[in-house]
């Protein structure tokens, strides 16, 4: 048993030391494509040498971490466990990196900021501002929708995320950075464009155009349909708010989707607000960060930024498209 535990601790050493943090690296940027190719780009390396590398772990390890199924990269379970542990690692010696930094400049550094699809609306503006006044500071954006932000943040791969709905199923720190309004959206040709203050089981006969399950709107959409004892004729699930929208504008069907996505189709007047009974449905934005997570200097005062800064912004981008606070008129936004 002695001399069984001893070879067991000896692969265990061997394992460790044959693992290099480049490797690792290689490793979690392929996982994410699922693309040697595209790895290759963001590396800035040739594809034979993030081949040459994954190869090179895939021996270390003894087992296959990708595989070719109809011709599509896909990673194996060992793949899939190790992305984990790996993104893990690389977290925590980011989180050494940025201590460092940090001991000498605040302002210097860098941010993994994870935002839900619906945030990338308006997060960007706010980076820019962020940008000029914190030049040296370097923030990385990974999108994605909720659970895919829960994952990262339970992985470390990110420092801090905007959401919609704090996560209960993690030990997180969560702090209400702005108001964000649900709205129903529906073509400009719907029978229902003018009406007012109807009940949503007028919509009965609707298609409705979700995002996937998984998502903070179909979550919302959801809630929304249980609160009213509404079922829908059909749910069409579509990727993207921008597919979303598109197919709502041509017709395909309605929608419950965020207020923060349709300033360009508001100002145009390309899209109607339907004033359903019970919406907006008012949730919040947040900002979430692991209980146990060390944010460094730099990210405390991202952090601060984005408090102090997003309500403001968003009340002023759409204070012409809500009424007096309380609904949503159809017709609001032509002229503008």
């Amino acid at each position: 048993m002695q001399s069984a535990r001893f070879a067991t601790n000896a692969i265990k050493l061997n394992f460790i030391r044959s693992l290099t943090l480049r490797q690792l690296q290689i490793f979690v940027v392929a996982s994410r494509y699922t693309s040697f190719a595209r790895a290759a780009e963001e590396l800035h390396l040739t594809q034979p040498a993030v081949s040459m590398q994954i190869h090179q772990l895939e021996e270390t390890i003894g087992l296959r971490l990708f595989e070719r199924v109809a011709r599509k990269l896909t990673l194996t379970e060992a793949g899939e466990m190790l992305t984990h542990h790996a993104s893990r690692i690389l977290g925590e010696i980011k989180d050494a990196e940025d201590a460092m930094l940090s001991l000498r400049h605040a302002d210097s550094g860098s941010i993994n900021m994870g935002i839900v699809s619906s945030a990338t609306y308006f997060a960007p503006k706010l980076l820019a501002l962020y940008s000029r006044l914190y030049p040296k500071v370097d923030v990385h954006f990974s999108v994605g929708n909720r659970d895919a932000l829960l994952r990262l943040l339970q992985d470390n791969a990110i420092d801090l995320a905007i959401m919609g709905r704090p996560p209960p199923e993690l030990d997180t720190t969560t702090e209400p950075l702005a108001r964000h309004p649900q709205v129903v959206v529906a073509p400009l040709t719907h029978a229902l464009r003018a009406a007012r203050r109807f009940d949503l089981q007028e919509l009965r006969d609707d298609t409705f155009l979700l995002r996937e399950p998984g998502s903070g709107t179909r979550m919302a959409a959801e809630a929304m349909f249980r609160q009213h004892l509404f079922t829908p004729a059909k749910i069409v699930t579509l990727g993207s708010n921008e597919t979303i929208k598109q197919a709502v504008m041509a017709g395909m069907g309605v929608s419950l989707i965020s207020l923060h996505t349709l300033l360009l189709e508001l100002r145009t007047g390309e899209i109607a607000l339907l004033d359903v009974n019970g919406t907006p449905i008012e949730r919040t934005w947040q900002i979430v960060h692991l209980r146990t997570k060390q944010l460094s200097p730099t990210s405390v005062v991202f952090r601060q930024f984005l408090l102090d800064h997003t309500a403001t912004h968003l009340e002023h981008e759409y204070a012409p498209f809500v009424g007096a606070a309380t609904h949503l008129r159809a017709d609001t936004g032509a002229g503008e």
